[in-house]
């Protein structure tokens, strides 16, 4: 996960505070504290493991969820180490490649549907729902639970405005989420995830993470919880025990991805609900909800813009290296060079662009106000209140119309600065 420092000289819920003594970040967990909360990690993993290791196959119902806890347990194992890391290596670069740790349960469930969509055709849908799904959930719900944070903090801290601004560097991951939303409004129109785009998407992240490496950053974080008591150990035995954490999580989410994912669509059958909304939304909402409850806490301690980007951050690498993998893992399981969407993931995939893009154009100012949330949430709850299929498109529409509308008022004018982020120059906050 993605966990900067407070913005240099940034006003509004996104700064950090640094002289109120309630503001300051509490102590960290007594030692005992820290290993209870391990330990329980580790017991929510326990039984999936278990399973997975004797070979027992369990009811539909009850196997989701048993690995779904697993690949939950594994998510917050996962985000504890990335944060204790930052201990050891700083920078936006290696923000960046912890934001992509952080959500290596995401990606092991979606890898898999698409490598098991190559011997069994009906898993590609599974593949797109679990990758669209994802991807509405961070804008649609974590960003306004992060303005909503950040806006109860501000109301209870007299004098504080109410808005989350993020710091001049944040431009770049605006920029290059803007570029990849365009890139794909290809998928829908070719009614595939191919290997050239998947490659060019690829590339984009990587060039991001280079853009991202050339970014200096000053301020030091500030660690909360179990990765800042890990972090007071020594280096000789904090870095042993990040690496001891990120192995056992990484072997949970392998030994989960699979069963995981086939009880997901097994339970479906079992419990008469649609297997597409199963795989799209309970998944994803197991895989995101330690970095979702990180992510409201730094902004509920007026560190919006440590929330928001972190969330920010990992939207780039969803959106980029997440869709460019599928077509791979699709080959690598016995399919052709290109993962086909038919008529219903068509429309996810162009509803999930467009979602995109409208976010890019809300933050194309740095700054995230409430009625920006409250916009991203009522679009976002509206696809489940109309009925009908064309409700998908519908919204779709609304997105697009929205987005162009919003780029007719001033916010044209930080175009120029936001294509300059690309290219290697950040400008100074434009307010």
């Amino acid at each position: 996960m993605r966990f900067p420092a407070s913005p240099h000289g940034a006003t509004g819920a996104g700064h950090r505070p640094t002289t109120p003594p309630e503001q300051q970040p509490p102590a960290p967990p007594t030692v005992r504290t820290t290993a209870l909360r391990l330990g329980t990690a580790l017991a929510g993993a326990l039984p999936a493991v278990l399973l997975r290791l004797t070979g027992t196959h369990p009811a539909p119902v009850p196997s989701m969820l048993l690995y779904g806890l697993g690949v939950l347990s594994a998510a917050l194992l996962l985000m504890w180490a990335a944060e204790t890391a930052r201990a050891d290596i700083s920078g936006p670069l290696a923000l960046a490649l912890l934001a992509f740790i952080a959500v290596l349960p995401e990606y092991a469930v979606d890898l898999y549907f698409g490598y098991a969509a190559g011997s069994r055709p009906e898993y590609a849908a599974y593949a797109a729902a679990n990758m669209t799904g994802a991807n509405r959930l961070l804008v649609g719900v974590g960003w306004p639970l992060v303005a909503l944070a950040g806006y109860l903090a501000a109301r209870r801290n007299p004098g504080t405005p109410t808005g989350i601004s993020l710091r001049p560097h944040r431009r770049i991951d605006v920029a290059f989420l803007g570029a990849a939303a365009l890139v794909a409004f290809v998928l829908p129109l070719t009614r595939q995830i191919s290997w050239t785009v998947g490659l060019v998407l690829i590339a984009w992240y990587a060039y991001y993470l280079f853009r991202i490496g050339r970014c200096a950053e000053d301020d030091e974080e500030e660690l909360v919880g179990v990765p800042a008591r890990l972090a007071t150990l020594p280096p000789a035995r904090r870095r042993p025990t990040t690496v001891a954490v990120f192995v056992v999580a990484a072997a949970v989410v392998f030994a989960c991805a699979e069963p995981f994912a086939d009880a997901l669509v097994e339970a479906g059958s079992a419990l008469g609900i649609d297997r597409f909304l199963l795989v799209q939304w309970l998944a994803p909402l197991a895989s995101e909800a330690p970095e979702l409850i990180v992510a409201v806490v730094f902004a509920w301690r007026l560190r919006g813009d440590d929330g928001l980007g972190a969330l920010l951050s990992s939207k780039v690498n969803q959106w980029t290296l997440l869709i460019g993998c599928l077509p791979l893992a699709y080959t690598a399981g016995g399919g052709g060079f290109a993962l086909p969407l038919v008529e219903r993931q068509v429309d996810e995939v162009l509803l999930t662009a467009a979602q995109t893009l409208l976010a890019v154009v809300l933050l194309l100012d740095l700054r995230f106000a409430p009625w920006k949330a409250g916009l991203l949430l009522a679009l976002f709850v509206a696809q489940f209140a109309l009925p009908g299929e064309n409700a998908r498109l519908v919204i779709t529409w609304i997105y697009l119309a929205l987005a162009a509308a919003l780029l007719l008022t001033r916010r044209r004018r930080h175009l120029p600065a936001t294509a300059a982020a690309l290219l290697g120059r950040i400008p100074g906050d434009p307010h």
